[in-house]
């Protein structure tokens, strides 16, 4: 880098990875994925909103790429659920594996729970999910293995693990031996069922643990760079030495003036890039990549925005101070220019915009209110969200 860059240009060239300048239009969820970043849903719209501001992808599209296996939630990175596209179901599902190991670790140092006791409830549940016709939920699982699971007692529910029946289903997920599948083929709800995989990702030889954590320093600086050491260990949950190792091999190249990093394929790009000249805005979630892949607000607010009040909550919390944005977000080039909320009552997008809206705005706005309307039917933005629940934000941005 021969200059010091400007957090205007930084901010671009992030919306620009991220397929939020229009680049992205027309591509396949699996396309928009592996070129943006796994997309975390926690029962929400999340990816449905990040298709289509990226993509124009309609729910049917997206709910069809999930029933043919082109995308899929899998447990991956900390050990959290994403949406992957196919070619990266087995380097998430790999380096996602230490959590449910270290689940049933402490499950044995406090519960006397043994890893013989669960590998036999794995293969009890696979032999169960194998004989079914269907998925079967969690309920009927344990109806179908029987004595097999076995109830924890008061301990366990201190701990808030009251059966061993959800670390079998979580060690037998991170090894590609069952899915979770949503019961009406949405990713918007939290109600599965599980069945057998039978072409799991993982019969082939999967990446070796060092491998795979250089593989996802390779797409995450992809997705998110210039990113620093640290937006990397948040995203992955790896240790310092874990994350500095990760990412020796890809000969990483400093932003001047900052702690960033950037591939070195994408340094020339990056030099030549320009701040585009007209607004390019996008409705999307909170915990979309824009913000979720380096949870660093002030990345996304100017100083002035963040001292606004955050919708909803209580006198002198401002956005500035979230970790994450309390309402979905209104980004033009990278910045965060305004919040929104859909209220379910009168099928509109109420929204609060930090400047003059212009035509550009009110467009997007009402394009993403139609897709929200007719094919969403709500904007819950994780399983707990709820018309109810957001009626105070709602009030907030009407009255901002």
């Amino acid at each position: 880098m021969t200059a010091e860059v400007g957090l205007e240009k930084l901010r671009a060239w992030w919306s620009h990875r991220q397929g939020l300048d229009g680049t992205l239009a027309g591509a396949s969820a699996a396309e928009v994925l592996a070129r943006t970043g796994w997309a975390r849903s926690v029962g929400g719209c999340g990816p449905y909103l990040g298709l289509f501001a990226r993509a124009g992808l309609d729910r049917r599209a997206v709910d069809e790429a999930v029933a043919n296996l082109e995308i899929h939630e899998l447990p991956s990175a900390r050990g959290c659920t994403y949406v992957l596209p196919k070619q990266d179901f087995a380097l998430g599902l790999t380096v996602g594996a230490g959590a449910p190991e270290g689940e049933i670790a402490a499950a044995a140092k406090h519960l006397d729970v043994t890893r013989a006791e669960i590998d036999e409830l794995c293969d009890a549940i696979v032999d169960a999910l194998q004989a079914a016709a269907e998925p079967l939920e969690a309920a009927q699982i344990r109806q179908a293995v029987g004595d097999a699971v076995r109830n924890l007692g008061e301990a366990g529910k201190k701990r808030g693990q009251t059966t061993t029946l959800p670390m079998a289903l979580g060690l037998l997920q991170a090894q590609g031996r069952i899915r979770r599948v949503p019961v009406n083929g949405r990713l918007d709800q939290q109600r599965f069922g599980y069945v057998a995989w039978s072409s799991s990702p993982l019969v082939e030889p999967a990446p070796d643990t060092e491998t795979a954590r250089t593989e996802l320093a390779k797409r995450y600086f992809a997705w998110a760079g210039p990113a620093s050491l640290k937006h990397f260990r948040w995203f992955s949950g790896f240790t310092a030495a874990q994350a500095k190792s990760a990412v020796a091999p890809l000969d990483l190249q400093p932003v001047e003036g900052t702690d960033l990093l950037l591939l070195p394929d994408h340094v020339a790009k990056f030099e030549s890039f320009s701040v585009p000249r007209k607004p390019s805005y996008s409705l999307v979630a909170g915990i979309d990549g824009i913000h979720l892949l380096h949870r660093e607000m002030s990345r996304l607010l100017d100083p002035a925005d963040a001292a606004r009040q955050s919708p909803g909550a209580r006198a002198g919390r401002t956005l500035g101070g979230e970790a994450d944005p309390q309402s979905p977000i209104i980004v033009d080039r990278g910045r965060i220019v305004g919040l929104w909320e859909y209220d379910h009552d009168t099928g509109k997008i109420v929204y609060q915009s930090f400047g003059k809206p212009d035509k550009a705005l009110s467009d997007a706005v009402a394009r993403t209110e139609q897709f929200v309307r007719d094919q969403l039917g709500d904007a819950r933005m994780t399983s707990l969200d709820s018309p109810k629940s957001r009626a105070p934000r709602i009030a907030a941005l009407r009255g901002s």
